[in-house]
């Protein structure tokens, strides 16, 4: 495929406009949200949004494709500092709880979409933080029966937003579950966990991080 022109300044700013208004309309109303609230949220006519974005599944797909960016770009950076793998871990965590208010979708429940590259992105995150922990493992800081999915959930809960809350005192919230979050990652006292961990495809169908069954795949 040819790879789309680069964006004139102005478009590329009303297009910024637009996933921004986006992500917070979806996290206050929803992503049934009208695409005309939309742009009336962004400053932009209905015109320019649906000439950036031609359907509410396009901008919908935009906006999970950036949240799922930001994240394995937090996995990547964690992977250049695994000489001390506890660390790593605590600054991923950080880094995706910083910049929670741009992982709207999935975090509030939004559609479950079959895009090859949102199932190429969960992919190489799930398959990132499980070298991470492989790394945590080996060097003994990390207890053996944690999975990358519970990582990627805990992460996921400590994120999404609390309704009614001020952002300082989510922020605060965020910050103090990740630190409890991690210290029971510690091997040393740990109980066992109390359930079997659900493997990867057992999740994985569900988020659309697997080819549908043929079955299933639309017409």
């Amino acid at each position: 495929m040819t790879p789309e022109p680069p964006l004139r300044a102005d478009a590329q700013r009303n297009r910024e406009r637009i996933l921004t208004a986006a992500r917070e309309l979806f996290r206050e109303r929803g992503t049934a949200v009208a695409l005309d609230d939309i742009a009336r949220r962004a400053g932009v006519g209905a015109g320019t949004l649906y000439r950036r974005f031609p359907d509410r599944d396009a901008l919908i797909r935009q906006v999970m494709v950036d949240g799922f960016d930001i994240c394995l770009s937090a996995v990547r950076a964690a992977h250049q500092e695994l000489e001390d793998p506890a660390g790593a871990l605590e600054r991923l965590f950080r880094r995706v709880v910083e910049q929670r208010e741009r992982l709207v979708l999935p975090l509030i429940g939004g559609p479950v979409v079959h895009d090859p590259r949102v199932q190429e992105l969960q992919h190489a995150i799930r398959d990132g933080v499980e070298e991470i922990l492989a790394a945590g493992r080996a060097a003994g800081v990390v207890r053996s029966d944690v999975t990358s999915e519970d990582l990627i959930t805990a992460a996921a809960m400590a994120c999404r937003p609390m309704p009614h809350l001020p952002a300082e005192v989510s922020a605060a919230l965020a910050v103090r579950h990740v630190a409890v979050y991690l210290h029971g990652l510690r091997p040393e006292g740990a109980a066992p966990l109390p359930a079997v961990a659900p493997s990867p495809e057992a999740i994985g169908r569900h988020v659309a991080m697997h080819q549908r069954d043929s079955e299933e795949a639309p017409r």
